[in-house]
């Protein structure tokens, strides 16, 4: 196996027993925290593991972090190893709202230099579509040994997307809502708006009315669309709190336009600091 984007229900089945195979639930709710790991006590895939977005794969919040700050690089690892995952491992993660928090695993894995990882096209809901098995049983896990290669390039900080924007070298695009980003609704975060000269590109165009991925060259047409003369290379990806963020830069990596990066902060960092302009529009 070496699935480094998204993988199918059907190739997954195929290698639900394979020893190097680590399948991780990512089931999340921002209403209620606490949905995810019910929903994955009642029914998960065989063999899968449960990750947490707030405990397992972010940090504490600060007066000067966004909502979902990366988490800390040792904490990550060790968890990484507590799941059995090794550096050889194919990693599969899924949720089941279309990756859109798996999304985030499949990001943080490759920061720390794995490529071996993917999220399962459609989610949990096309694995049950197929009538393939769902089981309580908790997983018997042996401890693996993870060694990590961070890769500092993936990841930009609110004063790199303001340098880039001022030299007009990146290309930022948002992944919120339309409603969200011209700041005509704004259920979450005290301030409502988008950075200047951001471009609106919500994760849910990347997939179709099943919440599977459009195909590659689809993808690739928009997205070479939407970034215009700019390189993948200089394209970062930002939300409300750089989770969903992670959906258009897979999305990317799946189109064949690898190298875009993730503003981690986001929106939610971003406004911390009432020095940074906002738009709204």
């Amino acid at each position: 196996m070496n699935y480094q984007t998204i993988i199918s229900a059907e190739q997954l089945i195929a290698h639900i027993n394979d020893l190097d195979c680590v399948i991780i639930d990512c089931r999340f709710s921002l209403a209620d925290t606490e949905a995810g790991f019910t929903a994955y006590r009642h029914g998960h895939i065989p063999n899968a593991r449960y990750a947490h977005l707030d405990h397992d794969l972010s940090s504490q919040i600060t007066a000067f972090t966004g909502r979902h700050p990366l988490p800390y690089r040792t904490a990550f690892i060790n968890k990484l190893a507590q799941w059995g995952i090794n550096n050889n491992s194919q990693v599969v993660v899924y949720d089941d709202v279309g990756g859109a928090f798996a999304g985030r695993l499949w990001w943080l894995l490759r920061y720390t230099g794995h490529e071996k990882v993917a999220v399962l096209d459609g989610g949990l809901q096309q694995w049950q579509k197929r009538g393939y098995p769902i089981t309580t049983a908790l997983p018997n896990i042996k401890p693996g040994t993870f060694r990590a290669y961070i890769n500092e390039n993936h990841v930009l900080s609110a004063l790199d997307v303001e340098n880039g924007l001022a030299r007009k070298d990146v290309c930022l695009i948002d992944a919120r809502t339309p409603e969200r980003f011209h700041g005509k609704q704004e259920p979450i975060d005290p301030v409502a708006g988008h950075i200047p000269g951001a471009i609106n590109r919500p994760f849910q165009l990347n997939l179709n009315s099943e919440s599977l991925f459009l195909p590659a060259d689809v993808l690739r047409q928009q997205f070479s669309q939407l970034i215009g003369g700019k390189q993948p290379e200089q394209t970062v990806h930002m939300c409300g709190s750089g989770v969903t963020a992670c959906h258009n830069l897979l999305a990317m990596e799946i189109a064949a336009l690898p190298g875009s990066k993730l503003y981690a902060g986001s929106w939610s960092e971003w406004i911390r600091n009432k020095n940074r302009p906002v738009a709204a529009n």
